[in-house]
């Protein structure tokens, strides 16, 4: 395990150097970097890598969070890690940080992947509900809905152990962490940012996802100038878990396209 104490707080990260173009991965929230595990294990052995558990995730400390806050964290790490420019490859609220992290520090960005996401997530009423909830309750009480908007039906009728675990993950998340991303997410609208993205840029959707539907998906592609969008068949909100070969051939494809 590896560990820095950056902007004030303790974050967890998994680096694998190497040689080339760096991915990072950026993860979903309520989830942790174990979930690019199947992705990394089919990139080439050479490529460099670098996974972190954002603010409150994980076993990252909790801390004050907003989107700049959440994409300034990975700023810190990569400058901690003397990062070349790297592809970066996020899902979900990570894709929302990627774009962020693109409009903000362009130097550093050679492409982006951007996963089950979008510019706007969401509306208001729908977060502060959420927000409340894990309040009043617990992240365990809105945990079967919430795995359904991950994962597609064949999913969570024929891999019951694996489903059982990713809720683990998600039950197990600080409760102030995922309510800040919760608020950070509500509070962001990355259409501006998205727009100013000059690098080359997939936009990938899950035909099942309920969290991010395809058409929001298709929007961002038609934001951000030149990007391309693939459609994942049979896939939910997190084609990192579901489909990871979908996922690692379409990085290679794009870091063939950059090197």
């Amino acid at each position: 395990m590896m560990f820095a104490t950056l902007n004030g707080i303790t974050h967890h990260y998994f680096y694998r150097p190497g040689t080339g173009v760096p991915v990072v991965f950026l993860n979903s929230l309520g989830t942790d970097l174990r979930i690019w595990d199947k992705v990394i294990d089919r990139l080439p052995s050479q490529t460099p890598v670098l996974c972190l558990d954002k603010r409150g995730h994980g076993l990252s400390d909790d801390g004050p969070i907003t989107m700049d806050r959440l994409i300034d964290d990975v700023a810190a790490l990569a400058l901690h890690l003397d990062l070349p420019p790297a592809l970066i490859c996020g899902v979900s609220v990570g894709g929302q940080i990627a774009q962020g992290f693109a409009a903000a520090y362009p130097a550093q960005v050679s492409a982006l992947m951007l996963c089950c996401t979008g510019a706007k997530i969401g509306d208001a009423e729908s977060w502060n509900a959420r927000i409340e909830s894990v309040r009043k309750s617990s992240i365990a009480a809105l945990s079967d809905a919430i795995l359904e908007r991950w994962f597609s039906p064949s999913f969570q009728a024929t891999r019951s152990a694996e489903r059982a675990g990713y809720r683990n993950m998600l039950t197990r998340t600080s409760a102030a962490g995922y309510s800040g991303v919760c608020a950070a997410i509500r509070d962001s609208d990355l259409t501006t940012r998205a727009g100013a993205i000059t690098v080359p840029t997939v936009c990938i959707a899950g035909s099942e996802d309920r969290a991010t539907p395809p058409e929001l998906v298709r929007a961002l592609a038609q934001i951000i100038p030149d990007a391309s969008y693939r459609l994942v068949p049979g896939c939910g909100h997190l084609p990192c878990i579901e489909n990871p070969k979908i996922v690692s051939d379409l990085l290679e494809d794009l870091m063939e396209k950059i090197s």
